[in-house]
């Protein structure tokens, strides 16, 4: 199982890309779980979790999310803006397998 947080300004398109990306998972046969959350409540959930994704529109958090994770066996990364844009949960699937090879 793969547990990613996905750190947005909790926008409702944030919460499509989500479930197009479970979709997708489903599909290709890929256990994950994801949560889409704010910064704050982000920083009460690293326990557990492989990879943190943020939002294009909160790319300014890369810094102090990846200082956060230090020590932790945590990926971060920011989520293509065209992959988000789109929604496409397929792509951003891909981007976390990525980060975890």
């Amino acid at each position: 199982m793969i547990n990613v947080l996905l750190v947005c300004s909790a926008g409702m398109s944030t919460s499509m890309l989500v479930q197009r990306t479970i979709d997708a998972a489903k599909k290709r046969g890929v256990e994950i779980s994801i949560s889409a959350m704010s910064e704050a409540e982000a920083k009460k959930h690293l326990d557990g979790c492989d990879v943190i994704l943020l939002g294009p529109q909160v790319r300014f958090l890369l810094k102090g999310i990846t200082k956060l994770t230090e020590g932790k066996n945590i990926k971060v990364d920011i989520i293509n803006s065209v992959s988000y844009g789109r929604l496409d949960g397929n792509d951003v699937l891909s981007q976390i397998l990525r980060m975890l090879e």
